[in-house]
């Protein structure tokens, strides 16, 4: 009967062992999972964890791919999601906060205690020995391992917001990127015009037909145009370099293009009502920021609860006399909290907990302003680009138009055309750069409100 129940003591305590040992494992995997579908949900795209698995290579592999299909806004997007360096480290950070809630599911190890006593004179060696486990730990590993669980689940949120970030900081570099590339266009276009106009100053300068003043007015546009032709290569370098940082980019990747040479308006923008409702809806900083202030309190209320238990040690103790029998049974080892009630420890977590309260508010605040902020500068952004593209534009070329026909009958003189010609490529290059603080605008006002605005992908972009 006592090798049966000994037995079934055992297979106890194998299975008990098991199920600590699975219940305490760290997966690495866990906590991606829910970013990924949180940011797919948002974006429509997905994001990779670089764990140097045989996975990591043909995640690698797409990237190259999708460099050499040509940049667009979505695929840069993608790239920087799996690719960005930083964003890499953020994403390790799962891990860490894993582990902490791991840890805080574990009981601490029991303490076992020996002790001989050798006589110093003639007898035999007195031996004891003790097992003790602090029971207090046990009562609140439940409530540890919720407030840890719950922990673990807003970083989720907090990793989510900065995957989230990156991509709106991708969405206006790379509309900086493909407005200076066809600035430039324009601005070599108009050194051209300059240079040409400069050459002919010199000959009707050398024909007598023009003064010295005139002569040095079109040398000096030129020497302007040259120079703001270099500034606008220089700023392309930089808005290059800002989005390979983004996107993780270097050595060969570097040599990527774009696959659009330009971006148009959307035939319409969504609705800007309730964006704010949207914002406190789906803004994961602000989530974030909810789910903390939850945190600080459920762990006043922990430590209020036990403010009267200090440790508690319940434990077994064997005994042997050297001249008695060998006694063994129960101990229990209580601290008096006569001295230290846990008054400064939850002190400090209701101050805590009150700056969790101050900053959630803090945070909502600021997303509500952000929102009205980024929904004011996108409308204007758009009223601004109608404007070139509707009237300016077509008012400048049709100025042009009928200032060829007046060159044509003898009018006008050539650097009268030169001139229309100049203000022409100046009105379509300021359309350029208003189109690029539009899709600015959009992407700020998308990481306002936590999430796309509805827009389809392919709306507003032009091969």
């Amino acid at each position: 009967m006592n090798d049966a129940v000994l037995e079934r003591g055992r297979v106890a305590f194998v299975l008990l062992a098991s199920f600590l040992v699975a219940g305490c494992a760290v997966s690495r995997s866990r906590g991606h999972a829910e970013v990924a579908a949180i940011v797919e949900q948002r974006l429509g795209l997905k994001t990779h964890w670089d764990q140097g698995s045989p996975e990591d290579a043909a995640v690698r592999k797409v990237v190259d791919e999708l460099l050499q299909s040509g940049l667009t806004r979505e695929r840069a997007m993608e790239i920087a999601l799996v690719n960005n360096h930083g964003l890499q480290a953020t994403y390790e950070e799962l891990g860490v906060s894993q582990a902490e809630m791991v840890q805080a599911g574990l009981l601490k190890n029991p303490s076992l205690g020996l002790g001989l006593g050798f006589p110093l004179g003639t007898g035999l060696t007195e031996l004891e020995g003790s097992l003790v486990q602090d029971f207090l730990d046990l009562l609140v590993l439940p409530m540890r391992k919720k407030i840890a669980r719950q922990r673990f689940e807003a970083e989720i949120l907090r990793v989510a917001d900065q995957a989230l970030r990156v991509a709106a900081e991708v969405a206006k570099e790379f509309a900086s990127v493909q407005a200076s590339m066809t600035l430039i266009d324009f601005r070599r276009e108009m050194t051209e015009l300059a240079r040409a106009g400069a050459d002919l100053a010199d000959r009707q300068f050398e024909a007598g037909n023009i003064n010295q003043l005139v002569r040095d007015t079109e040398r000096a546009a030129f020497e302007d145009a040259a120079l703001e032709l270099a500034q606008e290569e220089l700023a392309l370098a930089g808005a290059r370099e800002r989005l390979n940082r983004l996107l993780g980019l270097w050595g060969p990747q570097l040599d990527w293009q774009l696959s659009q040479k330009r971006s148009e308006l959307p035939s319409e923008d969504p609705s800007f009502e309730h964006l704010e409702r949207l914002a406190m809806k789906q803004r994961l900083d602000v989530d974030y920021a909810r789910k903390r202030e939850a945190l600080m309190t459920r762990a006043v209320a922990m430590a209020k609860n036990f403010r009267l238990f200090g440790r508690i040690e319940v434990g077994a103790q064997a005994h042997r006399d050297p001249d008695g029998p060998k006694v063994i049974g129960p101990t229990i080892t209580l601290e008096l909290p006569i001295f230290d009630q846990r008054q400064a420890q939850i002190a400090r977590l209701e101050a805590e907990r009150r700056q969790s309260e101050w900053h959630l508010q803090e945070v909502a605040t600021a997303a509500r302003s952000e929102v009205r902020v980024a929904s004011a500068q996108l409308m204007t952004a758009r009223q601004r680009a109608a404007r070139y593209r509707d009237i300016l534009v077509p008012l400048r070329n049709q100025i042009l138009e009928q200032t060829q026909l007046h060159y044509n009958g003898m009018l006008l003189g050539f650097h009268q055309l030169l001139g229309a010609k100049r203000a022409q490529v100046e009105t379509a290059r300021d359309y350029v750069a208003a189109v690029r603080d539009y899709w600015t605008a959009r992407a700020e006002l998308e990481r306002a409100v936590g999430g796309r605005l509805g827009m389809s992908r392919s709306d507003g972009e032009k091969q």
